[in-house]
């Protein structure tokens, strides 16, 4: 208040007591002056004044009136007035006084002060900031009496409100020039700074204002807020604790306390804090909301749940507590509910970023990614530094396939947050996607650095290491990887270790059932939110054929393909209605177009994303029998297969392993793959084919690979040297152009070919011919190769470079076409020894561990002039393979790495290696059947689980039981037999040449009609009306005959 000093004593002893507070004694003196001088308007100003402060309104507008009506232009006498009519909350009368108050007296800064705060009080800001504008530009007589420096420190935090922090750090900067010991300005000013992201200019602030003011509560707090979004949690306890030590029953520092204790995971000591904060002010729906977060972390679930619930009954609209409530009700299974409250907390707060970002999460869980990248992108627009919803949307745009923007978003929530351990484990899955190993591993490594505890890193990393056969700590990793998934078995969580990997991994069967079944189990999660009632099947034919409907997203340019791609043309159309299902889009093969052409029906659901609607599609078209091509491999879509469109749904061919799904009926596999011994394994009913389940369209693919002939000197000839038939090597569909020009002999041999009767009869000799290309020299060959030459002639015929970077016809390299040319293969083309054995694996090397490897160095060792023949696949695991195996002891320059080459080559240049060495932890499936059609003898070991026993299953098939181990000894002395005793490698190579043709291995039309009476059999099963049983008893069953087969294959090939 403003009062004007009267000269005499008794006024001066007056306006002291008013302001030492003593207004009793100040009105008292101030009546007896005013008795005395009645028109003496500075007494009734200060009496106005003295019955304000004591808030006797009604006295101190008597007394403004009077000192108006004693002198109309008295500016202070309208500005007290003003404070009256404020204080009564008249706010309009109070500005009208104001304003002619100013009026009267342009230079009135406390008029303008007074006008400010009411301008503030009724909502117009900017009007507020040009009052307080013009209060600082005049500059009193008398200046100790107006503290300009809190006028500057008012107007700062009007600005700030305003969000003009520039502005505002501004006036603050004057204040504390103007005053440097002002701490309130010091304070505001740290408020400036956190606001502007300038945490440690904020922190210094903050501690300058305590150090001026010991006592000043709110900067302690704002001292201890900014250290713990700093995470300097210390010092933020230490903050908080001094500001309880001012005001100990102060809830909200309680509270915020208990923020921190949380944070560096004293949970309990953190919820007793809360419930002190919550003691002291029940009403707190902050500390309830926070209170449940700690009790969820302690799993006390149900207890948190009653605490945000709690928060919610006193504060429907607190959207925290929705958000996180709905976070619980998303972890038990309620999506539904999770998604209502997600929209109820972005509803009552639309610019939630957390909402958006988790609502973005559950959408992207059931499928609808469109709507999860919606919310994600919302999320960041409210909060451009959200790394979490970066990291998110990084995940969708994965799942969308938009690799690079996947990449971006990774990146982006690390530029935000380097130490978001999460997003670095997600660069390193994009890395890994896209086969950069050595990027993934150090990304995985940081992560793994940031927090040690992080279970899918951890695994994942492991799965890199394997990948490159980097086996650095390989027990213990292997005994880690199995605790961790042991734990997140037991506490119901998905295993950080996949399906589809966990064959790698010494774990149990039931650990690798329950993984599968933890991922079957998601599936029929996400299908929840559909609402779709279980579809009604047929219970019969009725005199109609069966439908069977493939679903694979590899139909195209994909082993899957290779393998099985004659398989719906073969089926017989009379008994069969072939419906194929791809889930991928058309990448403009002709493996597609094969598979598309030859299927009685082909629907593309790619262009179905909704896997509701996929399924009614299927459902629509009366399949009978659903096979599932993928299992957990890239591409696949269980969740169709978890609403169940058709009666019987069957595992098939394109993965190793159960389901562990209870919505699939049954695995195709063989007696060999998966003896019923162990059929606890898996989860479906096992139905086998009556030979291999495994499956080879070679003859069609590779028909210049059904003949060939060997190219030799005629001076080895003339010294009666061996013919080796894996060095150099012609491969044609019609061999016949070089054979009727070129000096051709053929070689016949007597070899005693290994018996498989094991009636103990001694095994017959049995003659070998090999075709013999007789040339004078083979420089011409040899130059062709070494200078990159696509082709030279022998004896007038031309003949291609069998080299794929020779060749120009891409579908040639791809197996789509067959070479129409003559192709000349050579081991001078690998760098392979002409003269010594070559063994062979053409696995990725993922499949090799430590003791499989061991077995290969023992054999190496004890097999004279013997090299091993490995893919760099990947490349960075050369340098690994090698070390690894100098370190037990092989001389160098025995193991021979060359690069991956497109298949046609691939299977082609199997031809070259004498033996190929299968790996037992994961045997070669598609690369056991080109190793097997190149006519190379493969030595396998089969182990516990399905794929570690295909290659068992081919070789019974193809005849060949001898190339079966029964330990790793056996192993070994197998491969070194063969490498050392040349009779035996003859003879074994000539009866597996042969055995490709004659053995049902490679016959796709035997397959198909066999695959067709199991299909029969299943449907007889669900006929019956019987639950469903295992299918392994060929010769007990109604099938049809050999003989069947051979008259109905008659009319239909």
């Amino acid at each position: 208040m403003t009062t004007i000093l009267d000269s005499t004593g008794l006024a001066e002893l007056a306006h002291r007591e008013y302001q030492a507070g003593d207004y009793d004694n100040a009105e008292r003196h101030c009546m007896q002056l005013w008795r005395q001088e009645p028109n003496n308007t500075g007494v009734l100003l200060l009496l106005s004044s003295i019955h304000f402060q004591c808030r006797r309104l009604d006295k101190s507008a008597h007394f403004s009136t009077l000192a108006i009506k004693q002198n109309p232009m008295l500016a202070e006498a309208y500005s007290n007035l003003g404070n009256v009519y404020k204080e009564r909350g008249q706010l309009q009368e109070a500005l009208d006084n104001y304003r002619h108050a100013v009026r009267l007296k342009p230079d009135f800064i406390d008029g303008y002060i007074n006008l400010a705060a009411a301008l503030v009080a009724a909502g117009d800001m900017e009007q507020a900031v040009q009052a307080y504008v013009s209060a600082l530009q005049y500059n009193p007589v008398s200046i100790e009496c107006i503290d300009l420096y809190c006028v500057r420190s008012d107007l700062g935090n009007l600005l700030k409100a305003l969000g003009r922090l520039d502005e505002a750090k501004a006036c603050y900067l004057k204040a504390i020039e103007t005053r440097p010991d002002f701490a309130v300005a010091w304070s505001n000013l740290g408020c400036v700074f956190n606001a502007q992201g300038e945490i440690w200019l904020a922190i210094h602030h903050f501690e300058k204002a305590v150090a001026l003011d010991p006592n000043f509560l709110d900067a302690y707090i704002n001292l201890g807020n900014v250290l713990k979004e700093a995470r300097i949690f210390d010092r933020a306890v230490a903050a908080y604790l001094r500001a309880l030590n001012l005001s100990p029953n102060h809830a909200v520092v309680h509270g915020n306390l208990a923020c921190v204790y949380y944070e560096q995971g004293l949970i309990d000591l953190a919820i007793d804090t809360y419930r002190r904060a919550i003691e002291l002010q029940p009403n707190f729906p902050d500390a309830y909301c926070n209170l449940a977060n700690a009790l969820k972390e302690k799993g006390q679930v149900n207890e948190a749940e009653e605490c945000y619930n709690t928060a919610l009954q006193l504060c429907p609209t607190h959207a925290d507590s929705l958000n996180n409530l709905a976070n619980i009700k998303r972890e038990q299974g309620f999506t539904e509910e999770a998604t209502r409250l997600y929209l109820k907390a972005l509803e009552v707060f639309p610019e939630f970023a957390a909402a958006h970002s988790n609502l973005a999460s559950v959408l992207q869980q059931q499928g609808k990614l469109n709507e999860a990248l919606m919310h994600y992108k919302e999320a960041i627009r409210i909060q451009p530094t959200f790394a979490d919803a970066y990291s998110n949307m990084g995940n969708t745009l994965k799942e969308m396939q938009d690799i690079q923007g996947a990449l971006q978003c990774y990146t982006r929530a690390i530029q935000i947050n380097p130490a978001f351990a999460d997003a670095h484990s997600n660069l390193a899955s994009i890395h890994k996607d896209s086969g950069n190993i050595p990027e993934a591993i150090a990304s995985y490594r940081t992560a793994l650095k940031l927090k040690p505890d992080f279970p899918d890193a951890y695994c994942n990393l492991a799965h890199c290491l394997q990948i490159v056969c980097d086996w650095t700590d390989y027990e213990s990793r292997m005994k880690k990887l199995v605790l961790i998934v042991g734990e997140q078995l037991e506490k119901n969580r998905l295993p950080s270790v996949h399906p589809h990997h966990s064959m790698l991994y010494p774990l149990s069967h039931e650990f690798r059932k329950a993984i599968a079944a933890r991922h079957a189990n998601l599936c029929l999660e996400k299908i929840l939110v559909l609402h779709k009632p279980p579809y009604k099947h047929p219970k019969d034919l009725n005199g109609g054929r069966l439908r069977i409907g493939y679903v694979s997203s590899d139909f195209g340019n994909h082993p899957t393909s290779h393998l099985m791609q004659s398989i719906p043309g073969l089926h017989g159309r009379e008994s069969v209605e072939v419906f194929c299902y791809s889930l991928s889009p058309d990448d403009g093969t002709t493996f597609r177009s094969k598979i598309s052409n030859e299927s009685e029906h082909f629907v593309d659901l790619s262009q179905i994303p909704c896997n509701g609607k996929a399924a009614d599609r299927i459902h629509s078209d009366g399949v009978h029998i659903l096979v599932n091509m993928n299992g957990y491999t890239k591409g696949a879509r269980n969740e169709i297969f978890a609403l169940k469109p058709a009666p019987i749904q069957v595992m098939w061919l394109g993965y190793p392993g159960t389901s562990g799904a209870p919505f699939m009926d049954f695995l195709i596999t063989d007696r060999v793959t998966s003896p019923i011994e162990v059929s606890q394994q898996y989860s479906e009913k096992l139905a086998y084919m009556p030979n291999t389940f495994f499956i080879g369209d070679h003859r069609h693919m590779f028909p210049h690979m059904v003949e060939r002939a060997v190219i030799n000197t005629k001076d080895n000839l003339s010294k009666k040297l061996d013919v080796p038939d894996n060095v150099a090597i012609v491969n044609a569909t019609d061999l016949s152009p070089i054979i009727e020009k070129a000096d051709v002999k053929v070689k016949i041999c007597e070899v005693v070919v290994p018996s498989t009767s094991g009636d103990g009869k001694p095994a017959k000799p049995v003659e070998i011919a090999t075709t013999v290309i007789e040339l004078p020299t083979t420089t011409p060959i040899q130059t062709m190769i070494s200078t990159g030459q696509l082709q030279t002639s022998l004896n007038g015929i031309v003949v291609q470079n069998g080299l794929t970077t020779t060749q120009t016809n891409t579908k040639t390299a791809t197996g789509e076409e067959v070479p129409q040319t003559i192709l000349v293969t050579t081991r001078l083309q690998y760098g392979l020894p002409e003269d010594e054995v070559v063994y062979c694996n053409f696995n990725q090397l993922y499949k090799i561990d430590p003791a499989t490897l061991r077995m290969w160095v023992n054999i190496l060792k004890r097999v004279p002039r013997s090299v091993l023949w490995l893919l760099r696949f990947p490349a960075v695991g050369e340098s690994n393979v090698l070390a690894a195996a100098t370190q037990m002891g092989l001389p160098a320059g025995k193991i021979i790495f060359s690069n991956v080459a497109p298949k046609e080559e691939h299977v082609r240049r199997g031809q070259l290696s004498d033996v190929c060495l299968d790996t037992p932890l994961c045997n070669g499936h598609t690369t056991g059947m080109d190793v097997l059609w190149a006519g190379t003898p493969m030595v396998t070991l089969p182990g516990e689980t399905l794929a570690s026993r295909v290659a068992a299953s081919q070789l019974t098939t193809l005849g060949c039981p001898e190339l079966i181990a029964k330990s790793r000894q056996d192993y070994e002395e197998i491969a070194i037999r063969l490498g050392t005793d040349k009779e035996l490698l003859k003879a074994t190579r000539a009866k597996v040449w042969g055995s490709r043709i004659k053995t049902p291995l490679f016959n796709m039309k035997k397959y198909a009609f066999d695959l067709e009476q199991l299909f029969y059999r299943m449907w007889e099963q669900y006929d019956s009306g019987r639950r469903f049983r295992h299918i392994t008893d060929w010769n007990q069953e109604k099938i049809l005959s050999g003989k069947d087969f051979e008259l109905r294959s008659m009319g239909r090939f």
